[in-house]
């Protein structure tokens, strides 16, 4: 059998598709869930894994550590595998089942937590414990994914590249704002090569990023409970915040046209529709979304009619006007 890569540096980077008939709108999808870890963060988990070889933070029987909502923990679980270290992932209930059986399939240990730091949520109870574990036990090294400039370099070296390469008269970017690491790469890389195009972040409803109210939020991904220490909110021109609700009517309605993408993609579409609703572009205008993940991994969430409908309400199932850009 001929290995014409390692799973870890196996990139679909190419990836776009148009969404203008399926959500009515002049809008290209790039579409980051065709790698070996079927998702965006598999970039983050071998830039910040390189970065720790190089500064020999890790090396034989090391376990790494790292707190993660579903995406980077499977990303991190497949880079550790191959690499030959063992992983540990510190989620929560919001993980979804699918992420967590992926993890364990390739070999990592999945801790729960379920009970929400008074201050700052369930991700400031798993970081806490993250800590916690770290300080006992002297073979482990957290990558701490929130503050590591790891992350975001993986953009500014991949993702921005591959888009600015593909549309070279891009106008505007919408990135999910999560731990900020593929916003603050893309952003950076575009204000240094392009600072013409206008970089909108989008965050879920509930989430501290950008300053707003702390809320529940049931869908994995976007958002958190404690502001991101990559963040400079200098290189972002504008911010769209998305209800669930939203997000999971996007979802749906790209899957009626043939696109199944997960929820956090679901809240990136949405909150780009709705900007561009607000701020027409001029025809020849090129407008990108980045999606983090595909749907698979939500079918008993987001693609599930009761869990959508006990949680959001019937109304959650109804379709969502066409944006008329």
């Amino acid at each position: 059998m001929n290995v014409i890569s390692r799973p870890h540096e196996f990139n679909a980077g190419d990836l776009f598709v148009d969404l203008e008939e399926t959500v009515g709108a002049r809008l290209i999808l790039k579409c980051e869930g065709f790698n070996f870890a079927g998702s965006i963060k598999l970039k983050a988990a071998r830039s910040m894994v390189d970065a720790a070889e190089r500064a020999g933070l890790v090396g034989p029987g090391s376990t790494l550590v790292e707190s993660s909502s579903g995406n980077l923990g499977v990303a991190l679980s497949l880079v550790a595998a191959s690499r030959g270290y063992g992983f540990i992932c510190v989620t929560d209930s919001r993980c979804t089942l699918g992420a967590r059986q992926m993890m364990q399939a390739l070999g990592g240990q999945v801790h729960v937590v379920t009970t929400p730091d008074p201050v700052h949520g369930l991700l400031g109870a798993r970081i806490r414990y993250v800590k916690e574990l770290c300080a006992s036990r002297s073979d482990t090294h957290w990558l701490n994914q929130y503050a590591n400039a790891a992350n975001w370099q993986a953009h500014y070296q991949w993702t921005g590249p591959e888009i600015l390469s593909a549309f070279p008269g891009l106008s505007v970017l919408f990135v999910g704002a999560g731990t900020t690491g593929t916003l603050m790469g893309c952003a950076r890389y575009l204000k240094e090569y392009r600072p013409s195009v206008s970089v909108v972040a989008v965050d879920a409803v509930g989430s501290v990023t950008f300053g707003g109210p702390p809320g529940d939020r049931m869908i994995p991904g976007l958002g958190t409970g404690v502001r991101p220490g990559l963040l400079d909110e200098s290189f972002v021109d504008d911010v769209v915040t998305v209800a669930e609700a939203d997000t999971i009517r996007a979802c749906r309605r790209m899957a009626r046209g043939g696109f199944l993408f997960g929820g956090s993609t679901g809240t990136v579409v949405s909150g780009a529709l709705s900007w561009l609703a607000r701020n027409p572009l001029d025809p020849s205008a090129v407008a990108v979304a980045i999606s983090p993940d595909l749907g698979d991994r939500y079918l008993d969430t987001v693609y599930q009619d009761q869990w959508a409908t006990d949680l959001y309400g019937p109304t959650v199932l109804e379709d969502a006007p066409t944006a008329a850009v």
